[in-house]
C-alpha cells in the first residue's frame, strides 16, 4: 500500500505540467513561414514549388510549417524578390532570370543560352561549385537560395508567324525572357518583348507579338498556347536549360536549427532529381499534343545553330567584361565544361552532357575577371 498518495499525485501533476510545457515550447518554436512564387496556378511550373513544400512538410513538419500561396495572390510576381529580401515574406519560388537587373549574374544562375543542358546544371550545382555561387550571389541581397528544379531546353518560339530560318527573325517582335537572350535576338534582327507568363496567351492571340517562348512543351501546352499558335520553331537555343528554386530570407534561414536546414536542403535535392524526369516526360506529352493540335514544327539547321553559338559566345564575353560577378559565374560554368570534357568526350555518344568544341574562350573570360 502506498503510504503517501498525496506525494504520488504531486509527482504525477508535476510530470504532466512538465510535459505540457515541453509540448507548448515545441509549438512555439515551430517556424511558420509564408511562401509565394512567380508562377500562377495556371502555369505548370508551380508544381515544382508545391512538391518542395509538400516534401518539407513530410520530413520537417514538426519543425516548420509553410503557408504556400500561388503567384499573384499575395503580390505581383515581380515583387517577390524585394519581399523576400526585406523579410515581408520568408520564401518565394522563382528563376534567377527575372533578377538580372539586380545583378547580371542572376541571368546565368537561372538559365543559359546555348550552353548548359539539365544534367550540366545538376553536375555543376552538386559537385563543381555551382551551389556555393548561388549562395554568394543571393546572399548579397539577404537571401539564402535552394535550387530545386531543373528543366531541359525550352520549346522554342510559338506563334502565328512562321520562323524557319535565321533570316525569319528579322523584324520580329518576340516575347523573350533574359538579358543575354535579348542581346542575341537583337543581333538576329528581332526585338525583345518582356511579358509575364500569364500574359503570353493573349499577346499571341491578339498579335501583340509575332511569337513567344516561355517554358518546355508540356508547360506551354498546358498554358493553352496550342489554341492560339500555328507555328513552332525549335530547338529552344535561347534557354538550353533552366533552374528553378526557392529564395529564403537570410534571417529566417539563420533562425532555423542546423538539422532543419539540412532537411530543407534534402527536400531540394530530392526535387532536383524528380524535376528533370518529370518535366521531360511532360515535354514529350506536350510535343505530341502540339502535333495533334496541328501546330507546324520547324527546326533550325546545324549551320544556323552554329551561327547562334558564335553570337552567344560574343554576348557572353561582353557580359563578362561588364560585370565581375557575371564573369566569375560564367568562368565557373565554362571551367566545368572544360574539366568534364576529359571524361565526357570519351564516353560519347553515351555521355550525359553536351559535347562541344565551340565554347566561349576561357582565356578571354579570365581577362575580364
Amino acid at each position: 500500500m502506498n503510504k503517501h498518495p498525496h506525494l504520488l499525485a504531486t509527482c504525477s501533476l508535476a510530470a504532466a505540467m512538465a510535459l505540457a510545457t515541453v509540448s507548448t515550447q515545441a509549438v512555439a518554436d515551430k517556424a511558420r513561414w509564408t511562401m509565394t512564387t512567380t508562377w500562377p496556378d495556371s502555369l505548370a511550373l508551380i508544381e515544382a514549388d508545391r512538391r518542395w513544400v509538400d516534401t518539407v512538410h513530410r520530413i520537417a513538419g514538426d519543425d516548420i510549417e509553410i503557408e504556400f500561396r500561388a503567384g499573384g495572390t499575395l503580390m505581383p510576381p515581380g515583387e517577390v524578390f524585394d519581399a523576400t529580401e526585406t523579410g515581408s515574406i520568408e520564401a518565394a519560388g522563382e528563376t534567377g532570370v527575372y533578377w538580372a537587373g539586380r545583378s547580371p549574374a542572376f541571368a546565368l544562375l537561372g538559365t543559359t543560352a546555348s550552353l548548359f543542358n539539365a544534367v550540366d546544371y545538376l553536375n555543376w550545382i552538386q559537385h563543381w561549385g555551382g551551389y556555393e555561387l548561388y549562395q554568394e550571389v543571393y546572399n548579397q541581397f539577404n537571401i539564402h537560395y535552394l535550387p530545386y528544379a531543373i528543366l531541359n531546353n525550352e520549346t522554342g518560339f510559338i506563334g502565328r508567324t512562321k520562323i524557319e530560318t535565321l533570316a525569319d527573325f528579322e523584324g520580329k517582335r518576340l516575347r523573350l525572357g533574359g538579358r543575354d537572350q535579348g542581346r542575341i535576338l537583337e543581333q538576329l534582327g528581332g526585338s525583345q518583348v518582356t511579358l509575364a507568363g500569364g500574359e503570353i496567351y493573349q499577346a499571341i492571340e491578339r498579335g501583340v507579338v509575332d511569337g513567344a517562348e516561355f517554358s518546355s512543351p508540356g508547360v506551354d501546352y498546358q498554358a493553352g498556347f496550342a489554341e492560339v499558335a500555328n507555328y513552332w520553331s525549335t530547338p529552344g537555343w535561347h534557354q538550353s536549360a533552366t533552374v528553378l528554386g526557392v529564395m529564403i530570407n537570410k534571417d529566417a534561414w539563420d533562425a532555423l536549427s542546423e538539422e532543419t536546414q539540412e532537411k530543407l536542403e534534402l527536400a531540394a535535392q530530392a526535387n532536383l532529381a524528380w524535376s528533370i524526369s518529370h518535366f521531360e516526360q511532360s515535354a514529350t506529352e506536350g510535343t505530341l499534343n502540339f502535333q495533334k493540335a496541328g501546330v507546324e514544327i520547324s527546326q533550325l539547321s546545324e549551320d544556323e545553330l552554329a551561327r547562334i553559338q558564335e553570337i552567344t559566345n560574343e554576348v557572353y564575353l561582353r557580359g563578362a567584361c561588364e560585370d565581375p560577378t557575371y564573369a566569375k559565374v560564367l568562368h565557373s560554368m565554362l571551367s566545368y565544361m572544360d574539366h568534364y570534357a576529359n571524361w565526357r568526350d570519351l564516353s560519347a555518344p553515351y555521355n550525359m552532357s553536351r559535347t562541344m568544341d565551340n565554347l566561349p574562350s576561357l582565356e578571354e573570360i579570365e581577362a575580364c575577371l
